[in-house]
């Protein structure tokens, strides 16, 4: 067994501790793959049928645009980060918006073949099951000689409450299976053997995972700053010898990374549709959340949860009280051991940073206020939500159950101590702790079927080189817009939309959705209340306006709740009569435009 961030000359060389893959290697992958399935049966077995995640609220809808408009891309050499086809006519800055290059791009044809919602399967199913499996291999390989002990921990970083949590609706932040490898090069740079390799290696792997999530590599960076500064204050002559290598490494490592994707980031934050911050208010976890049971654990309580929570896919903590009593009492039994006592600071300070700006018990506010308000307004930090940062305390966590486990079994060498099965006794514990925690499988429902205007191409006939307005216009309350535009074959663009853009021309911070237009918001009012206004002379003409700016062919009204007053604002503001086809209302307005 390598031991982990040793003095350079203490390591034994890798190639003489790798382990070889075997049958229980086989059966571990097998167990995370075989999970990962059955937490998504209901999304897998309804792929035809419009299966939708019940808890994605219209993460799905975008999630299924990004993967669409980037296999369209590929596949007619056109710029992937950068679309006009959702907020029309002003566009989509992709690569400012978690569109997943690194998944999106490879699975371009599968997309093209079988549809956005298999590609949306594949990257939750595989994200979640790659990312135990990564970790899993690095701690089978370079942290403890127990597989069982491996294991354990590589399930934790994969099916940890935040993680099925962020399962429903965002990829970005279940394909982690990148971040140990980087980790484990990071720590190999510490060791000093061969850091020009280890920095080239190291600089492509921080490449790719820009493209699939930096705001998560972000988080994972800094609990492995924390775990290292943990080590370093317990072993400051050994620390002090890495900052050489490491340093070195590291500059390679910047010097590829940047050489890779200094256009995609420049495009990111200087380019079209681009944005400064975008604010998300304090959002830090109140310490209930720490100690509650998520959701979609076998404890769960949803209403528990939901009220410590921003919603369903932001349970960021959940660990769960007995997991919380169980780390307090392993940083104790193991505090002796560096490399547990480094995972455990790390855990506690990435845990009181994703506390936020002022610590919150059971909903009341202290007036204590918590380190991340020394980081909150920083460039980078400032568009983090705070209460994510729980997730970096995840692989902490799963390292001290998997080093606490191989110590049990080396003091009991096997399962057969008859007076005191000491084994047995542990993993009895292990599964009293961890069972309220496991997911059970995710709701799944079935989305309405979209009209056949938009499937059997009778849009052909309103739509020309200009825009379809859907009515409402899409948003990030309601997306159906872009699975429609999606399987019309992205044949036409649309006003409106769910992304992260900028406010205004002249004002580069960010929001969800297009700035509405004044049309636009007077058809969102009417969708809410259902009240048919009265439309003034100075709506019309501001209507004409407004389709004139989205450079309008048609007019569509799909079967939505409020539909009828739908229906009469928009003949009021266009001052003609819809037509009934192939399941929608459209309005012609190609002569009013010009």
């Amino acid at each position: 067994m390598t031991a982990l961030l040793e003095a350079p000359e203490n390591v034994p060389e890798a190639g003489g501790e790798r382990r070889r893959f075997t049958r229980a290697d086989a059966l571990v992958i097998g167990c995370y793959v075989v999970a990962a399935f059955v937490l998504y049966a209901g999304l897998w077995t309804n792929l035809g049928r419009g299966g939708y995640m019940a808890n994605s609220f219209q993460d799905q809808n975008m999630w299924e645009w990004f993967f669409a408009v980037t296999a369209h891309a590929v596949f007619h050499w056109e710029n992937p980060l950068f679309s006009d086809l959702q907020n029309y006519p002003v566009g989509v800055n992709l690569m400012a918006n978690t569109a997943m290059f690194g998944l999106g791009i490879p699975l371009s044809p599968v997309t093209q073949l079988f549809g956005p919602t298999v590609t949306w399967a594949i990257a939750l199913t595989g994200g979640l099951a790659g990312t135990a499996t990564a970790w899993y291999w690095v701690f089978s390989r370079h942290l403890v000689g127990s597989r069982t002990a491996a294991a354990i921990g590589g399930a934790f970083c994969g099916y940890a409450p935040a993680m099925v949590s962020h399962g429903n609706a965002h990829p970005n932040f279940v394909v982690l299976f990148l971040i140990p490898f980087i980790v484990l090069r990071l720590i190999r740079l510490a060791q000093g053997r061969r850091p020009v390799r280890d920095g080239i290696i190291l600089g492509l792997m921080l490449a790719y995972q820009v493209f699939l999530g930096e705001e998560p590599l972000l988080i994972m960076m800094m609990a492995f700053v924390l775990f290292a500064a943990g080590y370093a204050v317990s072993r400051p002559r050994e620390a002090l010898r890495m900052v050489k290598p490491m340093a070195g490494g590291l500059a390679i490592a910047a010097i590829i990374a940047v050489a890779i994707t200094i256009y995609p980031l420049w495009w990111q934050f200087f380019g079209s549709q681009s944005y400064r911050t975008i604010e998300h208010g304090p959002v830090g976890n109140d310490t209930a959340a720490l100690t509650r049971f998520a959701t979609e654990s076998i404890a769960g309580a949803p209403q528990a949860a939901a009220d410590v929570s921003m919603n369903r896919t932001e349970e960021n903590a959940f660990f769960g009280w007995p997991l919380i009593i169980l780390m307090v009492v392993l940083t104790v039994w193991l505090w002796r051991n560096v490399l547990a006592r480094a995972a455990a600071i790390s855990m506690f300070l990435m845990a009181w940073l994703s506390l936020g700006v002022q610590i919150i018990v059971n909903h009341r506010e202290t007036g204590i206020p918590g380190p991340w308000k020394l980081l909150f307004e920083q460039p980078l930090f400032d568009s983090l939500l705070e209460s994510r940062l729980a997730i970096g305390c995840i692989p902490a966590i799963a390292a001290l159950l998997a080093i606490a486990t191989e110590r049990v079994f080396r003091a009991a060498p096997n399962f057969r101590d008859r007076d005191l099965p000491v084994r047995f006794l542990w993993l009895g514990a292990l599964a009293a702790v961890l069972i309220p925690v496991a997911p059970t499988p995710l709701k799944t429902e079935l989305r309405p079927d979209t009209p056949a205007f938009f499937t059997d191409g009778a849009w052909r006939q309103y739509v020309g080189s200009g825009s379809l307005v859907t009515v409402p216009l899409p948003s990030d309350g309601d997306a159906r817009a872009l699975n429609w535009q999606v399987q019309a074959g992205l044949g036409f663009p649309v006003p409106g939309g769910y992304f992260v853009g900028p406010i205004g021309p002249d004002d580069r911070r960010g929001r969800y959705g297009a700035a509405n237009r004044p049309t636009a918001e007077l058809l969102a009012q009417v969708r809410s209340s259902g009240d048919v206004p009265d439309v003034t002379g100075a709506q019309r003409a501001q209507a004409i306006e407004d389709l004139k700016y989205w450079k309008a062919d048609a007019v569509v009204l799909a079967p939505i709740a409020n539909g009828n007053a739908l229906h009469q604002a928009v003949d009021q503001l266009i001052g003609a009569s819809a037509r009934y086809v192939d399941g929608v209302w459209v309005w012609d307005v190609r002569a009013l435009r010009g």
